[in-house]
């Protein structure tokens, strides 16, 4: 069929075309970015999961349906080896100039601004990294004592009150949260947390892997009940069905039950593999309607595709060691599984392997869903190393 037409999008953070059976969390989240703005009671939200669920998708809606509603929104993604002030200072910047348009006589936005001013020239040297530039004068002793706790809660509340003066709020959407380091992470939640006692319109909405939730209970151990954690999955039977056929419907195209039946059972109902997938049996079908030979050969292609782009690129990362790690891993299966066992398939002890199977973790390939137990982070990501690796 005509490729120009084809409907599918997969890519990374890439709105689907039928953002299929999250209607319940973009909800939950807009009823408490609703409830933060007029001051009452609600946690910033965390959703976490798998690469490739949509987690970047959701928080991209979630920000846009809310400035929709008249809530400033600032978003940062957090990349290894950056460290949160230099993420965060020209994200609350943004944030504190778009209040300004809504009015700049209001007393707030002044002290916030210096706050800051503040903020930034206290912790540039600290945090090299820090580079963006502020023609303003600071407030002494407001935000500038050098001390990432105390002058990030200082920042965040000032930032609040000046959306309190707005009858608005500042959210902040945090893509990537799992590369924060827990110092780092443990000052924001502690700025959140102070800023959610002095009931001030400021939170958070933040995206992240399943390690997120162990970092973050590890920073502070309130988070827990700071933060609303919503995980993230794969898509139901309904839900996966219809992110596959309603976008085809739209353009006049059918699939048959036996093509959605493999697409599903190939793809693992994964919201980015359902597009690869689609987009594939389209390319790949004669007409209307797909048929499962087309879904047969469309996987093909999409292994082909995912192997080269989508695993590939996490795979480059990797150093020999951990490499082998992985491939020792996949021969176990999809996962988890125990620590112990992936080193005895490795002919190792657990000690001698542990570091790399930590380095793995913090470089977001694996994760630890219990004491022991150790996972991918990216699903499928099993049968590519079995693919791309000869056997141990």
């Amino acid at each position: 069929m005509d490729a120009r037409l084809n409907p599918y999008a997969p890519g990374a953070g890439t709105p689907p075309p039928e953002l299929a059976g999250r209607d319940a969390v973009i909800e939950r989240a807009a009823i408490a970015l609703d409830r933060i703005r007029a001051g009452r009671s609600a946690r910033s939200v965390v959703l976490y999961g798998l690469r490739g669920v949509g987690k970047t998708v959701l928080l991209n809606r979630i920000r846009l349906d809310a400035e929709a509603r008249g809530i400033a929104s600032v978003r940062i993604e957090a990349p290894e080896e950056r460290s949160l002030p230099a993420l965060l200072a020209p994200a609350l910047r943004t944030a504190l100039f778009r209040l300004r348009r809504i009015d700049a006589a209001k007393a707030g936005l002044k002290t916030a601004m210096r706050a800051l001013a503040g903020f930034v020239g206290a912790l540039r040297v600290k945090y090299a990294d820090i580079e963006v530039g502020l023609d303003l004068d600071a407030e002494h002793g407001l935000a500038d004592s050098g001390d990432l706790d105390t002058d990030l809660a200082d920042l965040m509340a000032a930032v609040g009150q000046a959306a309190a003066e707005r009858d608005t709020a500042v959210v902040l959407f945090a893509d990537e949260l799992q590369y924060v380091p827990e110092a780092q992470l443990a000052a924001l939640i502690m700025a959140l947390h102070s800023a959610n006692q002095a009931q001030l319109p400021i939170t958070m909405v933040a995206a992240g892997l399943p390690q997120l939730l162990g970092s973050m209970g590890r920073a502070k151990s309130y988070a827990e009940r700071l933060f609303e954690f919503i995980l993230i999955d794969q898509l139901d039977g309904p839900a996966a069905r219809d992110a596959l056929r309603v976008p085809a419907r739209r353009e006049g195209v059918a699939f048959s039950d036996e093509a959605v039946a493999v697409i599903l059972e190939q793809s693992g109902g994964y919201p980015y593999f359902l597009q690869e997938w689609g987009k594939h049996s389209w390319n790949v079908a004669d007409a209307s309607p797909i048929d499962g030979d087309d879904a047969r050969r469309a996987t093909d292609e999409a292994l082909a595709d995912l192997d080269a782009s989508f695993f590939r690129v996490r795979f480059d990362r990797l150093t020999p060691a951990e490499k082998a790690y992985m491939r020792g891993m996949a021969e176990l299966g999809p996962g988890p599984h125990r620590s112990g066992d992936i080193a005895e398939r490795l002919g190792r002890k657990v000690t001698t392997v542990a570091p790399i199977r930590n380095a793995l973790i913090g470089k977001g390939m694996l994760y630890s869903p219990a004491h022991g137990d150790t996972a991918f982070t990216v699903p499928l990501f099993d049968s590519f190393m079995r693919r791309i690796m000869p056997a141990p």
